[in-house]
């Protein structure tokens, strides 16, 4: 058998354009190597002479949820004491539009206190992240997760990501419609490779089987990650321009009778590259709604296809459609898909914001839209977020929602319940915890330091004090209530989403930013740059005055980032939208 370096060497300068062969990117050489995501994953996990492991294998565990991290604000003490980093993991769970049950809400709870930080965290992507899981602990993480048919298969890596789609379907026959198909598509898009069974829950390899085969990813997968949006107007709360793919669903007279199809979006960009930048998606054209598999079937495999193997930053399906053309683009998908678009219905998006407090829905049943600045379910003193959703888990018989703003819906709600659920949310403090400004309600951050070894400047922990010294600003001028997007990042890669925020900041070094501004609410416009570089407490004081003249002189129905946009930005002013969206 062909061992693994000789395996690397030989397809080192593989390329599918024969006119000009370029050496594929070290992460290609390793997936094409890796026996289908497998590499020496199982044997490094048990591996007890240190926390970690290398690096090459640190990219395969990412098509499995799993990221090695370690605590940064330790690093200098234990780099002192000759000791090695403080090695932990994140895994993010594959949880499709979001759905949990209570009795898998009680057992990621518990996997939390018992094998990870006590914290759980809601992501921008709509679904959970444990953090702190040393490496002893990771196989009794996913295992404890199976025994409530939960995974993390697919949930990071070259492949179709969790699966955005908009919470509580219960509110109408179209929406459980759409969140049906999120997670057909979710189902139908995952790897087919037995890797993820194999290492963490010990399944054992058939021998003299049929060879391993990946009918739609092929032995590298694809070129870069993919991200799938759902959406149903008029909200927005997907972000679904963002998206590799998009699915805008089409309502007339209360029937779903198809989507407006999106693809190339993708937020990620590098500081001081200009080949790498935010990008909105194109409107494909129109499908019905049994045609969603086949043509993202069709649009997964062209960027499979065609998308840049050499660069990874430049491998995600924006480019590929930026280089090549949407014309281009649409008629592969048609060709490869046998459905020829129709022509894009209308449709018209309002807001971006989670429905918080009580709702009633078609069936009868209650939801209740409970607000979570950045997603952290954490018990602090009078304020025990952790402790009242356990216990309104152990009560309650409909389930829980994530949404794409890191907030949560307790949904399927009986009138019996609606009492009991209040009082809980009572005794711990969080009854008024949607009694929030505008700006704090729309606000998201990602999870930055002391994490995520991309962070450049902190997010998450420098967030409430950053919206106390805006919602000073906002009070003096009557204009506490009004619904403002403030997203900050420590990094440009846009986990946050911060180039769609009307207010964006954007991490470039301890306690400095990049400011943008001007984005439109609902999400169908990139806001641009307003400061290359300016400390938090700068943008503050650079925007008072920009606060003062939205308050008075705004248009009627002016949102925030639309007045910026008209009045205080330059026309050259850098992030325009460049994709297409055909939104009013």
């Amino acid at each position: 058998m062909e061992c693994f370096s000789q395996t690397l060497r030989r397809i080192l300068f593989m390329s599918t354009d024969t006119q000009e062969p370029k050496p594929l990117s070290a992460n290609e050489v390793l997936k094409a190597a890796s026996h289908h995501l497998r590499g020496s994953i199982a044997e490094e996990l048990a591996d007890t002479t240190t926390g970690a492991i290398d690096e090459e294998t640190g990219q395969l565990t990412k098509f499995h949820g799993l990221y090695l991290q370690d605590d940064r604000d330790l690093r200098l003490a234990l780099k002192k004491a000759g000791q090695e980093k403080a090695f932990s993991f994140m895994l993010r769970v594959r949880l499709p539009g979001g759905k949990a049950t209570p009795e898998q809400w009680l057992v990621l709870n518990k996997l939390a206190a018992d094998v990870a930080s006590p914290s759980l965290r809601l992501t921008t992507r709509q679904t959970f992240q444990f953090h702190g899981v040393l490496k002893g602990n990771v196989k009794k993480l996913i295992q404890g997760m199976h025994q409530v048919l939960l995974d993390s298969i697919a949930a990071c890596g070259d492949v179709n990501r969790n699966v955005m789609a908009p919470p509580n379907p219960e509110r109408s026959v179209a929406a459980q419609q759409v969140y049906d198909a999120a997670v057909s598509w979710s189902e139908f898009a995952l790897p087919k490779t037995r890797a993820y069974h194999e290492i963490y829950l010990d399944e054992e390899l058939v021998a003299g089987g049929e060879p391993e085969r990946e009918p739609m990813y092929g032995d590298t997968y694809l070129p870069r990650k993919f991200k799938t949006g759902f959406v149903l107007p008029p909200s927005n709360d997907v972000d679904v321009f963002s998206q590799d793919l998009g699915y805008i669903a089409i309502i007339e007279d209360g029937q779903l009778i198809g989507y407006n199809v999106t693809v190339g979006g993708g937020l990620g960009m590098s500081h001081g590259n200009a080949e790498t930048f935010p990008r909105l998606a194109d409107v494909l054209g129109f499908i019905t709604p049994d045609q969603v598999n086949k043509v993202g079937e069709a649009i997964l495999t062209t960027q499979r296809d065609f998308g840049d193997r050499t660069n990874r930053k430049h491998a995600r399906l924006k480019y590929t459609i930026q280089d090549r053309g949407i014309a281009w683009f649409k008629g592969e998908v048609e060709t490869r898909s046998g459905i020829v678009f129709g022509p894009a219905r209308d449709f018209h998006f309002t807001t971006i914001q989670d429905p918080f407090g009580w709702h009633e829905c078609t069936d009868g049943t209650w939801f209740y839209g409970l607000h979570i600045l950045s997603g952290r379910i954490v018990d602090k003193e009078g304020w025990a977020m952790k402790t009242a959703l356990r216990e309104i888990a152990e009560i309650h018989t409909g389930d829980f929602r994530l949404t794409p703003s890191q907030n949560i819906t307790i949904s399927g709600v009986t009138a019996v319940q609606k009492p009991v659920i209040e009082a809980i949310l009572a005794k711990h403090g969080l009854d008024k915890e949607n009694d929030r400004s505008g700006m704090r309600l729309n606000a998201l951050s990602c999870v930055a330091l002391p994490t995520c070894g991309l962070a450049l400047a902190e997010s998450e922990r420098a967030l409430p004090d950053l919206l106390e010294k805006f919602e000073t600003v906002l009070e003096e001028h009557g204009l506490a209530h009004d619904a403002i997007s403030i997203r900050i990042t420590g990094c440009p890669n846009g986990c946050a989403r911060p180039y769609l925020g009307e207010i964006g900041l954007v991490g470039k070094a301890p306690n400095k930013y990049a400011l943008y501004v001007g984005a439109a609410y609902n999400g169908t416009r990139l806001n641009r740059l307003m400061s290359p570089s300016t400390t938090m407490d700068g943008a503050v004081e650079m925007l008072r005055p920009v606060i003062k003249r939205y308050s008075l002189e705004r248009e009627s129905g002016e949102s925030f980032g639309d007045f910026c946009n008209r009045s205080v930005l330059p026309a050259d002013a850098t992030f325009h939208s460049i994709g297409t969206p055909l939104a009013a």
